[in-house]
């Protein structure tokens, strides 16, 4: 594979002429350089006029590789020649080198540039390209292509430093001012090219990524160059090959898609999303593109507007920042009603909502680089779980919120600077095990996790946060005006008319199956353990009439019959020579649920069943009563037909396993 290198754009604030004269003094030999032993000119020609001035080199390079590659190679130092075109009329110096050691093995080209700043004409831009094709080298390919990237990107910036040191001797000498180049005064006669030399205007010039021919790459106008200076000062220090990176991904992205690409700091969040691989960073990025295009997420900031319903429930908002200047963001999940406001206005409203906050965070990174004076590429996510219960695990919902992590980390990678949550309860293990492996392993090394009260000492909130900007319900003094959330009304959900989204209809007709309890016939529900230490939830809502509720524990399984092991419903499962107390035993008091009601376990349930166990819901009605029920899911695997909402979540509890019920 071809390895490739593009240099931004690096900017000498000195007149062109005077870093000529520092550019020569690199030959023949360099000290500052440790690597160069030595040049000799080849040939060397000038226009009549003198203002062409054409130099060939021969450079030998002291070979910096393991012994052993040398040896198998049989060199020591390897030789390039260097081809350099010096316009003093037009102030350019185009160089071109190749290597005249192992060409037959490794093909390497270099094109390096010095022209006039396009809006300044007493500064110098240097920009640098380089190929390197290793074709056969002995079966060690590999091991060759990743020393000689890293030996050329360790030497990269040091030729701006060797410029430079000879600029300021230039200097220090009492050169400070070189006269640029202006065309003697010629003899009509003698005003034609002599010896075969075209005139300057036509001289053919081997141009960066020529190699002997013109160039088939489309050369962007100045303007959508980068320079060193920008990226230190808006995008942050990048390595030789990072710069390299976004420059050739911006490249791409202009031959695609007409000029009309992301800002810099969007493309260089995929890089670094996929490790600065280029070909994995342009898939992403342009899979990214056509879902904004798409969903038209270039315009949900001017476009989207929260219903009042989300403004009041939905707690969260932005708030100041944080210690370092990013953007902070508090989001109070323990005190929202995550079942109520996707009953109330949604999935895809509460999407649209999430994709707004990122697209603010994006707009608020920009607004603090300008403000801080340093480039702020991501934000800061305070999350508070004070409240968090197995309510907030409701089955649609966590779905929802893997799609939504899904969406996140797919169309905004790096955005998140840094993730604090506090106050995490007992029942958090529960859902990070849930959602862990959906984050990125690069976004989960963010996360900083406190329970109990120890977010507020050393090492704490103060670590990340100015003390004043901690918020007031944390124990800080800044007001927050961010809303508290609360129980959605149920006045408030949405009836089936309303559920017009094909999505929404299908994940509730997935999710949840309707029975029939008529009275003096229990609807039961039979739950066979086959984890160890697995808790049980569960979660209905009543259509019409009332229901008895009660959930019974039992060391032996009742027969079941030739059905998939797992849950069993319908009728009644329990033999009625069965008797309580002895041969099972009641779990949770009975619970009347009256017509209307949506029940879901609201805390932990202290009990910790052991595998080869059985639970059973039991439903009795009064009348005919229909009963809305979600799917159980024994060990988060296939779904099986149910009653109650059981999800038996394996393994998740933290500490010793829990009595033996």
């Amino acid at each position: 594979m071809v390895q490739k290198y593009q240099s931004p754009v690096r900017v000498y604030k000195y007149p062109f002429e005077l870093v000529m004269a520092a550019y020569e003094k690199r030959f023949p030999t360099c000290p500052q350089i440790p690597v160069f032993l030595g040049s000799e000119v080849l040939h060397e020609s000038r226009s009549a006029d003198g203002a062409v001035h054409v130099v060939e080199r021969s450079c030998r390079l002291r070979v910096e590789a393991p012994r052993l590659l040398r040896k198998i190679a049989g060199v020591e130092h390897v030789v390039f020649v260097q081809r350099n075109v010096l316009n003093w009329k037009e102030r350019t110096l185009l160089i071109e080198a190749h290597n005249e050691t192992l060409a037959s093995r490794v093909v390497v080209k270099e094109n390096c540039s010095y022209t006039v700043h396009p809006e300044n004409e007493e500064w110098t831009c240097f920009e640098q390209s380089a190929s390197l094709d290793i074709r056969s080298f002995f079966g060690f390919e590999s091991a060759l292509e990743k020393i000689a990237m890293k030996q050329y990107t360790a030497n990269i910036k040091r030729g701006k430093e060797v410029i430079e040191h000879y600029l300021k001797e230039l200097i220090s000498q009492g050169t400070s001012h070189i006269p640029r180049w202006t065309p003697a005064p010629v003899p009509q006669e003698d005003a034609h090219p002599q010896g075969g030399l075209r005139d300057p205007g036509s001289l053919e010039v081997c141009r960066p990524g020529s190699a002997g021919g013109p160039s088939t790459e489309t050369v962007g106008t100045e303007g959508d160059k980068l320079d060193t200076d920008y990226i230190e000062r808006c995008l942050g220090h990048l390595t030789p090959m990072q710069e390299s990176c976004l420059i050739q991904l911006r490249h791409w992205l202009q031959e695609t898609h007409k000029g009309k690409i992301p800002k810099d700091e969007h493309i260089l969040r995929f890089l670094r999303a996929r490790d600065f691989h280029l070909e994995r960073a342009w898939e992403m990025l342009c899979q990214s593109l056509s879902w904004r295009k798409q969903h038209q997420v270039d315009l949900l900031l001017q476009t989207w507007r929260p219903p009042a319903l989300l403004q009041e429930f939905y707690a969260g908002g932005w708030h100041y920042q944080d210690i370092d200047g990013r953007p902070l963001y508090i989001l109070r999940l323990g005190h929202m009603d995550t079942k109520g406001l996707m009953k109330a206005v949604g999935e895809e409203v509460l999407l649209q909502h999430v994709l707004s906050v990122n697209e603010e965070g994006q707009k608020r990174c920009e607004g603090n680089t300008k403000q801080f004076g340093r480039p702020i590429s991501s934000w800061t996510c305070l999350v508070d779980l004070e409240g968090l219960s197995l309510r907030h695990l409701w089955r649609p919902g966590v779905k929802a919120l893997l799609r939504m992590i899904e969406v996140v980390e797919d169309n905004y990678p790096e955005t998140l600077g840094r993730l604090l949550i506090v106050r995490a309860p007992r029942v958090f293990p529960v859902l990070w095990t849930l959602i862990s492996p959906f984050i990125n392993e690069n976004t989960r090394q963010k996360f900083l996790i406190y329970s109990g009260s120890n977010y507020q000492g050393p090492g704490g909130l103060v670590d990340y946060l100015d003390k004043d900007v901690i918020p007031d319900f944390l124990g800080g003094e800044c007001l927050c005006n961010i809303p508290e959330g609360g129980l959605v009304p149920k006045s408030l959900y949405m009836t089936e008319e309303d559920q017009e989204h094909e999505d929404q209809l299908r994940q509730w007709t997935e999710t949840y199956q309707s029975a029939s309890v008529l009275r003096g016939s229990p609807h039961e529900v039979v739950v066979e353990i086959v984890e160890r230490e697995s808790v049980i939830t569960w979660d209905f809502d009543i259509l019409r009439g009332d229901v008895l509720f009660s959930l019974y524990h039992a060391k032996q399984a009742p027969t079941l019959g030739p059905q998939e092991p797992g849950a069993r419903a319908g009728g009644q499962q329990t033999d009625k020579g069965r008797a309580l107390g002895g041969d099972y035993s009641r779990v949770e008091a009975p619970l009347v649920c009256r017509e209307g009601d949506s029940i879901q376990v609201p805390v932990l349930s202290s009990l910790f069943i052991h595998h080869t166990d059985c639970v059973s819901a039991v439903c009795q009605g009064s009348g005919d009563t229909a009963v809305h029920r979600p799917d159980l899911v024994p060990a988060l695997r296939d779904p099986v037909d149910c009653r109650g909402k059981g999800q038996i979540l394996a393994g998740l509890r933290p500490g010793a396993p829990g009595p033996h019920p």
